[in-house]
């Protein structure tokens, strides 16, 4: 692909309505911002500098155009305890760590992983993200007027029922510039986004963390940064194939992986902190018709000039009208197919759903939520493998050799099954082991066949074994002992 045509297709195929896109995202990332900067307990500035670095450097090294990256509520929960008991230079240096560890990963292709995650997980995943983004309203409709509740109702309005009469602007900055001009005008009192925190005025400026050089920092910051590197990875896969959904387009998660971590990298020398995908804040770009790179480069540049330059006028906006615009992602983020398919979906796919929703929105962890998931499918499917496994045997017509067939996956879930299957107290000459529909998986699968052939041999049985596969054969023939010298006290130590 030569550069002019990759332009095209990942920057200028869509421009107005990536401008646009990126207009709205830009203002539903200001009081997310801030306020996962209250979470992690510094200063707001160090969000909003993280979004814009983040978002800025992302569009042009990720690999899913159209994707929205920036300081997280997942990151911000895991930094709080480095911050308080260290200072925030601390957390500069964790969150350049955090990128390099990111981009290491990328280079070890560790988005294969995510071949892994189940369907059931990744709804279970979008399901709970979208009730937690609704929940993440709710202290904006506590304690409040009925101003508040008159203005998300016609926010909410304006963004279903605009479309109807147009498309060529997105609904969402529609409601939120209706909103803005009646709170400001009618002298509305209800909460604004100043309320949220004071917005910067000056640009952000590159520096070195100001913390020791020493072993003793690398061993302060480094368990911070492996775990933010991981959460900051697996929430940017899950999105990055929930945007693949959405838009019927596929991404290159391994550039994706690699980008993350130069944002990171560059964001803690800028004096933000770290940050990964955000789902919702992609929602928004994609319902509001951003496609490409475009559409993310503007949402972090008019992020910026909105906070350095227009900050007064931004302080104004009703949050009511930015409530409305996260509730309508929740809305749209929720699977409610799945909730049709619970009865008719295998019940193990349900369960892995609903369990992954029940961690993420306990524990407010999407990472905890999709690692309980995933190892829930994994149980389940080891449990269905171990099911498909099958042992018969026959008799020779003069009663001296017996002919077992095993039939089926043989692994650790199914080893016991394998050795229970043999009678290695009846009296035999000969004992046929036939593995021509079997499968050996791993070394537990051969050390029960070693056990098997070995029980026989002690009771004076000669023990034939046919009908390995060539993948099978491979495997006994490497890590099997019962063909070798000394196999009695090779098991018995093993």
């Amino acid at each position: 692909m030569t550069f002019a045509t990759s332009l095209r297709r990942e920057w200028l195929s869509n421009p107005r309505a990536d401008v646009l896109a990126g207009i709205v995202v830009a203002l539903a990332l200001i009081p997310e911002a801030i306020g996962f900067s209250i979470i992690a307990g510094v200063d707001p500035s160090v969000g909003l500098f993280a979004s814009f670095s983040i978002a800025v450097i992302i569009s042009a090294v990720g690999g899913r155009p159209g994707m929205i990256s920036a300081a997280t509520a997942a990151i911000a929960v895991l930094v709080l305890p480095l911050i308080r008991d260290h200072g925030v230079p601390y957390l500069f240096a964790a969150t350049i760590l955090m990128g390099l560890i990111q981009g290491v990963a990328g280079f070890l292709k560790l988005d294969r992983l995510m071949q892994y995650v189940s369907r059931s997980v990744i709804t279970g995943f979008v399901n709970a993200l979208a009730i937690l983004i609704f929940v993440a309203q709710l202290p904006q409709l506590t304690h409040v007027g009925w101003e508040t509740y008159a203005m998300v109702a016609a926010g909410l309005a304006i963004i279903y029922l605009f479309p109807r009469l147009t498309k060529a602007i997105p609904s969402p900055l529609v409601a939120i510039v209706i909103l803005t001009i009646v709170s400001i005008f009618a002298g509305v009192h209800v909460n604004t986004v100043g309320d949220m925190g004071k917005l910067p005025s000056s640009l952000p400026a590159f520096g070195i963390p100001q913390v020791p050089f020493t072993l003793e920092t690398l061993r302060i910051i480094f368990p911070y940064a492996l775990t933010m590197a991981a959460v900051g990875l697996l929430e940017s896969m899950m999105t990055a194939q929930i945007v693949d959904d959405l838009t019927d387009t596929p991404s290159n998660k391994r550039r994706e992986m690699k980008g993350q971590g130069i944002a990171n990298v560059l964001t803690g020398f800028l004096g933000g902190m770290g940050g990964c995908a955000m789902i919702g804040q992609s929602v928004i770009n994609v319902k509001s018709g951003g496609s490409t790179r475009l559409s993310t480069l503007v949402s972090g540049v008019f992020l910026l000039f909105l906070i350095v330059v227009l900050g007064p006028l931004v302080a104004r906006i009703p949050m009511p009208a930015l409530v409305a615009v996260m509730i309508m992602v929740s809305i749209g983020t929720f699977s409610w197919g799945s909730i049709r398919t619970l009865r008719s979906h295998p019940w193990q796919s349900s369960v892995v759903m609903l369990v992954t929703v029940l961690v993420v929105v306990s524990t407010h962890d999407l990472a905890q939520g999709v690692v309980a998931g995933v190892i829930l499918s994994g149980l389940f499917f080891a449990g269905k493998v171990r099911r498909l496994f099958d042992v018969t045997s026959e008799l020779s017509a003069d009663g001296r050799t017996r002919t077992y067939r095993v039939s089926g996956q043989v692994f650790f879930a199914s080893s016991e099954r394998f050795a229970d299957a043999f009678d290695f107290k009846a009296v035999l000459d000969t004992v046929v082991i036939d593995l021509t529909a079997a499968h050996f998986w791993d070394i537990s699968a051969v050390g029960s066949l070693d056990r098997a052939i070995l029980r026989f041999r002690r009771e004076g049985t000669h023990v034939e074994v046919v009908g390995l596969n060539q993948a099978s054969a491979t495997m006994v023939d490497r890590f099997a002992v019962h063909d070798k010298p000394g196999a009695e006290a090779a098991l018995g130590a093993h």
